[in-house]
């Protein structure tokens, strides 16, 4: 076992996480302690680190997979990541010093915050409490109102775009939104609103004129809309309802208003969904099963020309969401338990995936045998690609955590 002392190891560039001097790092079953007995352990499965990265005075969450949350370092002072902050007070997002542990509050408490959306060039924080936009410069703290929807109007913002000039989302129409608050429960909602075909819209703000602006409507349910990290006039969006019945992934110009459909289903029960943008934004991967939970595949297809690229996965390997590393060269998944789609006996773990040909080759970061999947892990690559960041209940509560992709060194 090795001793470690001073710094503990390096999450972002040169940026490092301070772990207590002179303290053994153990060998642990995750989660088989709750709490457990140091923020730092090996996982005794897999051999890789794993570090809380937030503090245990309330519950903390992690951004959803596809929403970015970090934020370079201003010289020497750390790296940041925004994350979510639940105590008896309230709600509010948080902002966590990579380098020193340190963590401030960005917005003040509200009873609800969403949005979640970073904006890396004007470091700020755009986020919705209610009816209203704001934006919150991280390092300042100085808050701008953007937005205020019409009570008639009661829409989300869910993507910025990358010159970070617009915001967007989708409004729902009054008969889902009765169905919403009527059925409150995913499995009560989920097939209800799909089958009602509930007009649906698309929107966007722009972030200085606060112009709204209706740029698409469809008599569908209509969500996971989200920019692309390049270019600035492309929004992708779904066809949500049940995976099987629907042709759910589409991309829109804004300028234009063109929309194109990016996979055809092409043998009968094949399902895909939870979308995502490559970070150069030239290809859309999204989880692809041909058919359903029978044969599994990360495909992606360029925005292009539409030509995908499958990489074949077992049973085992499949996961709720996928991401991609900075340098596009690695894969992960963050697993999911016997009752998700793929009903793999053997799922719960965090996965790295390295292609090889046309399949993946997965290694096991952290078994996540003690976690509870209603509870969604997405999972994040650093932007050094060295760590894994993802969300998680093992020890009783939810609190963000960090994997080290390279194993630990014994």
């Amino acid at each position: 076992m090795k001793t470690r002392i001073g710094i503990a190891t390096v999450l972002c560039g040169s940026l490092a996480l301070l772990s207590i001097p002179a303290l053994a790092q153990a060998k642990l079953e995750t989660g088989g302690q709750k709490p457990m007995p140091a923020a730092e352990w090996i996982d005794q499965s897999t051999g890789h680190t794993v570090m809380r990265l937030t503090p245990q005075d309330g519950s903390n969450a992690g951004f959803y997979f596809h929403n970015n949350p970090f934020l370079k370092a201003k010289g020497s002072e750390g790296d940041l990541m925004v994350y979510y902050h639940t105590d008896a007070k309230g709600h509010q997002l948080r902002v966590l010093n990579l380098k020193t542990r340190q963590t401030t509050p960005v917005t003040r408490y509200f009873a609800q915050v969403h949005g979640e959306i970073v904006a890396p060039r004007h470091r700020e924080v755009f986020y919705q409490t209610r009816d209203t936009v704001y934006a919150t410069n991280v390092d300042t703290r100085k808050t701008r109102l953007v937005y205020v929807f019409a009570r008639d109007y009661p829409a989300s913002i869910t993507s910025l775009n990358a010159d970070e000039t617009v915001l967007a989302g989708s409004m729902a129409g009054q008969e889902a939104r009765d169905i919403l608050k009527k059925y409150p429960a995913k499995s009560d909602f989920f097939n209800r609103i799909y089958d009602a075909h509930v007009e649906h819209a698309l929107f966007t703000i722009n972030t200085k004129t606060r112009q709204l602006q209706e740029i698409y409507k469809e008599n569908t349910w209509l969500g996971h809309v989200q920019f692309s990290p390049t270019d600035p006039n492309l929004l992708m969006y779904c066809h949500e309802g049940p995976w099987g019945k629907v042709d759910r992934i589409w991309h829109i110009n804004i300028k234009t208003k063109a929309v194109r459909l990016m996979h055809k289903r092409t043998v009968d029960g094949e399902i895909a969904g939870h979308e995502f943008f490559s970070p150069d934004g030239q290809t859309i991967w999204f989880d692809l099963q041909k058919p359903r939970s029978v044969t599994f595949y990360l495909a992606g297809a360029n925005v292009k020309t539409g030509q995908e690229k499958l990489y074949q996965m077992d049973r085992n390997e499949w996961s709720i969401h996928f991401n991609i590393s900075p340098d596009q060269k690695l894969f992960a998944g963050d697993g999911g338990d016997a009752g998700q789609v793929a009903k793999a006996p053997d799922g719960m773990w965090i996965n790295l995936f390295r292609p090889e040909g046309d399949k993946f080759r997965a290694e096991r970061l952290v078994n996540m045998q003690h976690h509870g999947y209603k509870l969604e892990p997405n999972i994040h690559f650093t932007p050094d690609g060295k760590w894994l960041v993802f969300r998680a209940n093992f020890e009783g509560e939810e609190q963000v955590y960090g994997v080290e992709i390279a194993k630990a060194a014994l």
